[in-house]
């Protein structure tokens, strides 16, 4: 039995059929998994193994879903919780915490985590609140014929990729050779931060919710987003990775920032365009501003489980885990993900994330109130890449609209 997970489909109930467990499958009590996720082949591969234990007293449902961070607080605030595990990364993690609605889980991991590695153990204040599985990044993806054509090397700093960019559109080889994720809202904001710490930006005072923007890094980087975007399709701002994908497959795109989860799909054996996947590599995130670091901020994904559920629900839902994200899954699927799973070893799609990290890229913060900035930098940015604003009115809007963000979620007096 194959569980489907899809959009159309997300939440689907397996059929209870006790012929469906197989013969390796724990026995995991009377109970089920209940899973809330973003849409990803990893998670995927995770809840398939799980269903494939699917019986009768024993049921797998997973709500696979793009708007899953605007659905986990009302969903984990009810009690019980419709869901007993849901996915997440460092900054979804932040606002669960913040509103108590997850749970600490050494006590599991004592009794069921001796699989796990030290550094899936996401710890706060102490307590393990999350397991992350994976590793994730944006990274500089590029063809290589194209730039041999252009007679340029590959990038390694933005100023180089504007370079590169002008050479291959002088050329008449592509006229939008750059794509980047600049949807409003979450990605356009994913992008300004990235390239602001490239900087060595700062968003915080230390040990203060108080913003301490840099206002000139902060311009300097705003001036290179819309630099940068006059080298891509004039409907930017409407792409996510989803829409570049198939113009880096019919060849109208050459380099690209994107999330390394999803560069094995760019890959010969993958791609519904092998001979552009041929000449596809991947590379560390560019640097930016002479700082020599990858101007990209480093993500894990992991799994929390809901504090609103009952004690014997939280266990069946963290052994159901344990046994998805095993080593002998990651066994069968070391393309899928650069996980940080016992047993794994880097494949030539995790090279992007490998030599950013080994760059120095920083984690994204996971401080309290940084998803209220990177909520005020969502809501702005657009304003100043259409010509709406002036940078330093954007940088003002966003200080402005985050303290205000800030003292009503009483981080600030």
């Amino acid at each position: 039995m194959r569980y489907l997970s899809s959009a159309a489909i997300a939440g689907l109930m397996l059929p209870a059929l006790a012929t469906a467990a197989l013969a390796d499958c724990p026995d995991f009590g009377k109970g089920s998994l209940r899973l809330l996720s973003n849409e990803h082949a990893s998670v995927e591969i995770a809840v398939d193994r799980i269903a494939e234990c699917a019986t009768a007293d024993f049921t797998v449902k997973a709500n696979l879903n793009t708007e899953h961070a605007t659905i986990q607080g009302p969903a984990l605030s009810v009690s019980p919780s419709e869901y007993n595990v849901v996915v997440l990364a460092n900054g979804s993690l932040t606002p669960l915490l913040n509103a108590n609605l997850v749970r600490p889980l050494d006590d599991l991991i004592a009794k069921y985590g001796d699989q796990l590695n030290p550094n899936q153990m996401i710890k706060i204040n102490g307590k393990t609140m999350a397991i992350a599985f994976m590793a994730n990044a944006q990274h500089f993806f590029y063809r290589e014929d194209v730039l041999e054509q252009a007679g340029v090397p590959v990038p390694t700093t933005y100023e180089e990729v504007i370079e590169a960019s002008k050479a291959i559109r002088d050329q008449g080889i592509m006229q939008y050779p750059l794509a980047a994720t600049m949807i409003p809202d979450w990605s356009l904001a994913q992008e300004f931060v990235n390239m602001y710490m490239g900087r060595g930006g700062e968003f915080f005072e230390p040990g203060s919710a108080k913003p301490a923007l840099d206002m000139d890094k902060a311009i300097a980087t705003l001036e290179m987003l819309k630099e940068m975007s006059t080298y891509m399709n004039p409907d930017y701002l409407t792409f996510d990775t989803d829409a570049i994908v198939p113009i880096w497959e019919a060849g109208e795109v050459a380099m690209a920032n994107l999330w390394g989860s999803q560069a094995s799909s760019f890959l010969p054996e993958n791609s519904p365009s092998p001979e552009i996947a041929e000449n596809t590599r991947f590379a560390a995130a560019p640097s930016v501003g002479g700082q020599g670091v990858p101007a990209t901020t480093v993500w894990w994904d992991g799994f929390a489980i809901p504090k609103n559920i009952p004690d014997e629900d939280a266990e069946i839902a963290f052994r159901a885990m344990m046994y998805g994200l095993s080593p002998e899954m990651v066994a069968d699927n070391p393309r899928a993900a650069v996980w940080l799973i016992k047993g794994y070893e880097p494949t030539p799609a995790a090279k992007g994330i490998v030599e950013s990290v080994q760059g120095g890229a920083p984690s994204y913060s996971m401080l309290p109130y940084m998803s209220l900035m990177h909520d005020t930098f969502g809501a702005n940015l657009a304003a100043f890449m259409t010509g709406g604003k002036s940078a330093e009115e954007t940088i003002s809007d966003v200080l402005r609209d985050y303290e205000t963000s800030a003292r009503q979620a009483g981080f600030l007096n």
